[in-house]
C-alpha cells in the first residue's frame, strides 16, 4: 500500500472506499441462522427530494447505529427506499407539462401516469445518489419504492382485508379540501398559521318579531349555506329564541334557531351560524339536529347553483367582498372587528384549505389505536426522548378516522370496483371483484378514480419492504425491526400508523421460529424510536430556502469531506435538543480527521523504521503485554473506559455523548499524551526489541481507536486501518468492534497519570506566562507533604523532563521559598521554577507592567460604557453581555499578571 500523504484529502479516499464496500457486498445482509438480526428501515425520502441537513442528521445517526451493530456481530440490515410522494410528485410533473403548454387532462390519465414514471426514472434517484456521498451503508440490493410491484401488492392486500373487516368505509364527510390540487387532505397535511382577518357581525331577522339574531363570523360568504342559528342551552339571553325561525339575509330562507352545548357563550355574541357543509363542527352539529347540508362551492371553491344567481360562479374570496357589500347596503351588517385567527393551508401548495363535504374513503382508527397506545405504555416500543410519549398519547386518545382518498392520478389507485348497478366492493383484481359482486366474467367494471393517501403505503413500510404479503425468510428474520430514526413532526403521520399496521397485520404471520406470533413484543414494527433534533442555523432559526440559511450538504461535503460533516452533526446533536449548525462548524470534524491522520502518519513512519521488513505483516490481534510502563497501563485503562462509555452512550441513544467520548480519547488521551509519552521510548536508549513491542502496542491501541471511531467517520478510519498492516482484503466495517476488558481499567494508574499530566501542564504554563524560550530547559523544585507524590515524581521523572523541557528536578523543605521563582500548585504539591538566568528580569517586569496598564485602561473604558444607561438600555443584550464577559476576562488576566510580577520581585 502506498505511503500516506502529508495531509488528509477526503476526495482521494471517499469515493474509492464507498465503491469498494458496495462492490464487495459489505452492506448486504442475509438470513443467517444463529446470528441475531439488527434492522433499521430508512424513513423513505420523497422521490422528488434532494439531500438536506435534516437528512444528513437522520441518516448519519442511522449509519452510526447500523455500522456499530454490524461490527458487534449482528446481522445488520438497513433497508433503503423512496416514497412516491403523490401530491408532491404530481405537482412537479404538472409544472413541467404547463411549461410545455399542456396539462394532465389533455394527456389523459394513462399517458399522464406514464409521464410521471418517466420523470421518476430520470430524476427519482437523485437523493439516493446523494445519500451515497454521505457514506451511508444501506443494503442497496434491498432498495424499495412505495409503488414498486411488491409494495403495491401489499397496499391492495391491506385495503381489501380492512374493507372486508369493516375498517374501511366510504361516506360523506367534511374534509380538508385543497382547491388547487382539487383533492382531500388528511388533518396532518394541513398547516395552520395565525392570520389577520375580520369578525363580521351580521343580524338575521327573527320571523314574526322586530328582533334580530346577531352572529359573528370570519367567513361571511358561507352564510349562503346556513341551515340554522345555534345558541348554548344554558345561555339565559337566548332561551326564549330557541325553536323560533330566522330569515337568512340576502337569501330569504327560513332557518331554525337551535340549542347545542357546543356553542361558546363567550365568543362573539354567543350566537353562531350553522353551515353543515362547510365547517367540521357545524357538520357534527347538523348531524345531531338533522339539519340539511347545502354545499355552495364547486371543487375549485367557486360558488355553485345552490346560491342566488348574482353570486353564482364567483370565487370564494370575490364572493366574500360582494356579500359584505350587499349586507351593508341592505342594513344587515352590524359591525366589523379586526380578528386574528388560525388559517389552515395545504402543506404542499399553501392554498387556503376549504372545509368541503364530499364522498371519501376512510379508515376507522379507534380499533387500531387502542393496542398501538398500549404497546407504548407497556414499553414494548420505547421513545427517545421519552417526553414524546405524551404527544403520542394525546394523538391516540383523540384520534379521528383517517381520510385516505385523494383526487389525484399519481399513486395507488383505490382497489374498489363498481358494477353496472352501482354496487361496489374492494378486491385484489377484477376477477375477484366480479366473484364478490356475483357478476359473470363479461360484465364490465369501473375502478374507483381516486388514489390512496401516500401515507397508506408508508405505514406498511416495516413489513412491505420485506416481501409481505408473501411469507418468506426475510420477513420472519428481520421483522420486527429494531430502531426507527425519524423526526418528531411525523409522529402521527407515520410512527403511530406503522405501529398500528404492524400490530394488525403481523398477527397471522410466522415469527423467527416459524410459529405464529402471539406476543405483542413480536408484533411491534420496531423496539426503539429515536426522534431527531431540528437543525437550526447559528442564530437558532429553522433552516429554510426563503431565509437562505440552509447550506447544501453536497457543498459542505465537497469543502470539508463527508466524515467531517457526519462527525460534526452527530457531535452537535444532543438527544431531544435542537442543533445549531453552520458550515464553518465542520472545522470540528475536519480538524479531528487531520489530527487522526497525523497520528497515523507518525506511527506508520516510525513503524517502518523500528520494524523493517515485518511492518506490513504485523499481527495486531493480540495485545503485547510486555514492558508496560505508566503510559501503557494508562492508555489501556483509558481505551477500555472509552469503549465502555461509547457503548453505553449509543445504547441509550446519546449519540453526541458517544462522539465526545471517542473525540476525547483520540484527541487528548492518545494524540496529545500517549504518543508524546511513547516518543520518550521510541527515541530513548531502550533495546530494539523493547521499542518494537512498544510500537506494536501503540499500533494495537490505534487499531482499536479506529474501530471505535469507524461508525462515525467511516472513510478516514478505513484508509488508516488499511495502512496499519496487510489486511488481505478485509474491510474495517466488517472487523470486530472492541469489547471492554475490565482487567485493564485501573483507577490508581489513571490518578498517577493525571498527576503527571497536571505537573507537565503547570510547568508548561509557567514557561508560557514568563516568556521562557522553548529552546531553554528549566529546573523544577518540588515540595510535597505526601511521600506518594514525591514517589511519582521520582518514578516518572523522564516524562517530566522530556515533555516539559526540564533539566533537573529537586525537592525543597517546608517553609523554604526559592527566590525569583514562578510557582504552581498541583493536587497539594507545590512546584517552583527558578527564573534567574532564563529571562531578562528587568525587561520582563517592564513588559508585565505595561500590559497591566493597558488592560486597566481597557477595563476603565468598559466600565464607563456599562455605566452609561443609553448603551445598556439600547444596545442588544448579547452585545452588553459580551462587554461584561470581556471585563471579567481582563480582570482575571490582570490578577495573573500581578502575581507573575510579584514573583519576579522575589
Amino acid at each position: 500500500m502506498q505511503e500516506l500523504s502529508k495531509a488528509y484529502n477526503p476526495k482521494d479516499v471517499e469515493e474509492r472506499w464507498y465503491r469498494f464496500w458496495e462492490t464487495n457486498g459489505h452492506f448486504h445482509a442475509e438470513v443467517r441462522k444463529g446470528k441475531t438480526p439488527y434492522t433499521i428501515v430508512i424513513p423513505p425520502p420523497n422521490v422528488t427530494g434532494i439531500l438536506t441537513m435534516g437528512h444528513v442528521l437522520n441518516n448519519t445517526i442511522q449509519d452510526i447505529l447500523i455500522r456499530w451493530k454490524r461490527m458487534q456481530g449482528y446481522e445488520a440490515c438497513w433497508i433503503p427506499g423512496t416514497d412516491h410522494a403523490g401530491i408532491a410528485t404530481q405537482n412537479v410533473v404538472e409544472k413541467a407539462l404547463a411549461r410545455e403548454g399542456t396539462n394532465r387532462h389533455q394527456l389523459g390519465r394513462e399517458k399522464f401516469v406514464e409521464r410521471v414514471w418517466e420523470w421518476k426514472g430520470e430524476y427519482g434517484d437523485t437523493i439516493v445518489k446523494q445519500l451515497r456521498k454521505l457514506g451511508v451503508s444501506c443494503d442497496w440490493r434491498r432498495e424499495r419504492f412505495t409503488m414498486d410491484e411488491g409494495l403495491s401488492d401489499a397496499v391492495k392486500e391491506v385495503f381489501v382485508r380492512m374493507y372486508d373487516k369493516g375498517l374501511i368505509y366510504r361516506g360523506k364527510y367534511i374534509v380538508n379540501w385543497c382547491t388547487f390540487h382539487q383533492t382531500a387532505l388528511s388533518d396532518d397535511e394541513v398547516e395552520y398559521s395565525e392570520s389577520k382577518g375580520n369578525l363580521w357581525h351580521i343580524q338575521y331577522p327573527i320571523e314574526g318579531t322586530s328582533e334580530h339574531a346577531v352572529v359573528a363570523t370570519t367567513r361571511p360568504e358561507t352564510m349562503l349555506g346556513d341551515t340554522a342559528i345555534a345558541v348554548n342551552p344554558r345561555d339565559e339571553r337566548y332561551k326564549k329564541l330557541v325553536g323560533k325561525k330566522a330569515l337568512l339575509p340576502l337569501v330569504g330562507r327560513k332557518i331554525p334557531i337551535i340549542a347545542d352545548e357546543f356553542v361558546d357563550m363567550s365568543f362573539g355574541t354567543g350566537m353562531v351560524k350553522v353551515t353543515p357543509a362547510h365547517d367540521p363542527n357545524d357538520y357534527l352539529m347538523g348531524q345531531r339536529h338533522e339539519l340539511p347540508q347545502i354545499n355552495i362551492f364547486d371543487e375549485t371553491a367557486h360558488l355553485n347553483e345552490s346560491v342566488p344567481k348574482q353570486y353564482e360562479g364567483l370565487d370564494r374570496f370575490e364572493c366574500r367582498k360582494q356579500i359584505v357589500k350587499d349586507l351593508e347596503a341592505q342594513g344587515f351588517l352590524v359591525k366589523v372587528e379586526p380578528h386574528v385567527h388560525n388559517v389552515g393551508k395545504c402543506y404542499r401548495c399553501h392554498t387556503v384549505i376549504e372545509p368541503y363535504l364530499s364522498d371519501q374513503w376512510f379508515v376507522k382508527m379507534k380499533p387500531l389505536a387502542a393496542p398501538a397506545l398500549r404497546v407504548v405504555h407497556e414499553g414494548k416500543v420505547r421513545f427517545h426522548p421519552q417526553r414524546w410519549e405524551k404527544v403520542y398519547e394525546h394523538w391516540m386518545t383523540n384520534i379521528r378516522d383517517w381520510c385516505i382518498s385523494r383526487q389525484i392520478w399519481w399513486g395507488h389507485r383505490i382497489p374498489v370496483y363498481y358494477g353496472p348497478d352501482g354496487n361496489f366492493t374492494a378486491a385484489r383484481n377484477e376477477e375477484e371483484a366480479r366473484t364478490k359482486l356475483g357478476l359473470d366474467a363479461s360484465t364490465p367494471l369501473r375502478q374507483d378514480d381516486d388514489v390512496l393517501d401516500t401515507w397508506f403505503s408508508s405505514w406498511l413500510w416495516p413489513f412491505s419492504t420485506l416481501g409481505w404479503p408473501k411469507d418468506n425468510e426475510d420477513l420472519r428474520f428481520f421483522n420486527p425491526t429494531d430502531t426507527l430514526v425519524t423526526g418528531p413532526d411525523i409522529i402521527f403521520f407515520w410512527v403511530a400508523r406503522m405501529i398500528m399496521a404492524n400490530l394488525e397485520f403481523m398477527k397471522s404471520e410466522p415469527g423467527h421460529d416459524g410459529k405464529p406470533r402471539k406476543k405483542e413484543d413480536d408484533l411491534v414494527p420496531f423496539r426503539d424510536v429515536y426522534f431527531t433534533s431540528i437543525i437550526r442555523d447559528a442564530q437558532g432559526r429553522k433552516m429554510s430556502k426563503s431565509l437562505g440559511n440552509s447550506p447544501d450538504p453536497l457543498d459542505v461535503i465537497n469543502e470539508y469531506g463527508a466524515d467531517a460533516l457526519r462527525f460534526t452533526t452527530a457531535y452537535l446533536a444532543p438527544l431531544g435538543q435542537d442543533v445549531l449548525f453552520s458550515s464553518d462548524k465542520c472545522e470540528i470534524g475536519r480538524n479531528f480527521a487531520n489530527k487522526l491522520w497525523n497520528a497515523g502518519r507518525f506511527l506508520f513512519m516510525n513503524k517502518t523504521e523500528l520494524m523493517s521488513q515485518d511492518a506490513m505483516a504485523l499481527d495486531l490481534a493480540p495485545l503485547p503485554a510486555e514492558h508496560l510502563d505508566l503510559a501503557d497501563r494508562w492508555i489501556l485503562s483509558r481505551l477500555n473506559h472509552a469503549i465502555k462509555d461509547f457503548d453505553h452512550a449509543l445504547s441509550e441513544f446519546h449519540v453526541n455523548e458517544a462522539t465526545k467520548v471517542i473525540y476525547d480519547f483520540v484527541w487528548h488521551d492518545f494524540c496529545d499524551w500517549y504518543i508524546e509519552l511513547a516518543k520518550t521510548r521510541f527515541y530513548g536508549d531502550e533495546q530494539a526489541e523493547v521499542k518494537r513491542i512498544v510500537m506494536t502496542r501503540a499500533l494495537w491501541v490505534f487499531d482499536r481507536a479506529l474501530r471505535l471511531l469507524h461508525p462515525v467517520m467511516p472513510f478516514v478510519t478505513e484508509e488508516l486501518w488499511q495502512h496499519l498492516t496487510d489486511r488481505k482484503g478485509l474491510s474495517l466495517m466488517r472487523a470486530d468492534f472492541p469489547t471492554v476488558d475490565e482487567q485493564w481499567i485501573d483507577g490508581r494508574t489513571e490518578e498517577d497519570m493525571a498527576f503527571v499530566q497536571n505537573v507537565i501542564s503547570a510547568v508548561r504554563n509557567i514557561r508560557g506566562e514568563n516568556n521562557i524560550a522553548p529552546s531553554k530547559e528549566v529546573a523544577v523544585l518540588v515540595r510535597s507533604e505526601t511521600p506518594e507524590s514525591l514517589a511519582v515524581f521520582a518514578t516518572y521523572e523522564k516524562y517530566l523532563k522530556k515533555l516539559a523541557r526540564v533539566s533537573s528536578m529537586g525537592t525543597i523543605d517546608s517553609g523554604v521559598k526559592p527566590q525569583l521563582a514562578s510557582s504552581a500548585v498541583v493536587q497539594g504539591t507545590e512546584i517552583f521554577v527558578p527564573l534567574e538566568g532564563l529571562i531578562d528580569l528587568g525587561a520582563e517586569r517592564a513588559r508585565l507592567e505595561k500590559e497591566i496598564a493597558r488592560l486597566e485602561s481597557a477595563v476603565e473604558g468598559i466600565r464607563k460604557k456599562l455605566g452609561n444607561p443609553q448603551f445598556v438600555d439600547r444596545a442588544p443584550q448579547e452585545v452588553v453581555q459580551k462587554e461584561r464577559e470581556k471585563m471579567e476576562s481582563f480582570h482575571s488576566n490582570i490578577d495573573k499578571l500581578r502575581l507573575n510580577l510579584e514573583q519576579l520581585h522575589g
